[in-house]
């Protein structure tokens, strides 16, 4: 079995919770598309991330049916494991940065994959959804307090892949965060938190706390 790292992203206040994420930092022993996904797939994580240059920051992600061109946590993950400045993924230079306790990554809307956004009137009713039939990726949200701009979410990726519910999304962050114009302070799945802040020129900032499992 290929060597590999396990981090926690988008870890809670108390360090709980957060998505996992699967980190080959040799990329190149596993230096195959079909090898990857293969791999991808054994493990489980929602994503896993493969390390082709650790100096430059080029890195390529795999869900466990299919290769994105980015994705959210995995980049917050990496950048926080490699604490370079920017990551080279195939949709383009994510920046990023570590502040304190929190790592964060500068991305723009359009390279996040397609994901449905449904509002819903409280925290509760976010709550107790159950999992929706596979086909569409629905990121479930309702203000906690919109004054604060605090949301409640939970992710349903609807792949038929095993992951029923992603317990952290920093993609459906950004897209959600570009649709309501806004710095936002997300609860998802069990405790996970994201925090977001639009900047300059169509940007976005999405960060969190990651630990190493």
């Amino acid at each position: 079995m290929t060597d590999y790292d396990v981090l926690r992203v988008f870890c809670g206040p108390h360090g709980d919770h957060g998505n996992e994420l699967g980190v080959v930092r040799e990329g190149s022993d596993v230096p195959d598309e079909g090898d990857r996904q293969a791999l991808a797939a054994k493990l489980g994580f929602s994503e896993t991330v493969f390390v082709d240059d650790p100096e430059r920051g080029v890195i390529d992600i795999y869900t466990p049916t299919t290769r994105l061109p980015f994705a959210g946590h995995p980049c917050v993950g990496t950048a926080w494991l490699l604490d370079v400045p920017e990551l080279v993924t195939p949709a383009g230079v994510v920046g990023t940065r570590l502040d304190g306790e929190f790592t964060w990554i500068e991305a723009r809307p359009e390279w996040a994959p397609a994901r449905t956004l449904r509002e819903y009137g409280s925290a509760a009713e976010v709550e107790k959804l159950q999992v929706p039939p596979p086909g569409e990726w629905v990121y479930a949200w309702a203000w906690e307090d919109a004054a604060a701009g605090r949301v409640r979410a939970r992710g349903f990726p609807g792949r038929n892949d095993g992951i029923d519910e992603d317990e952290a999304t920093g993609a459906a962050a950004l897209l959600l965060t570009a649709h309501l114009h806004r710095a936002l302070n997300i609860t998802q799945g069990k405790g996970s938190q994201i925090l977001t802040a639009p900047q300059p020129e169509g940007l976005i900032e999405v960060g969190g706390r990651v630990r190493l499992t």
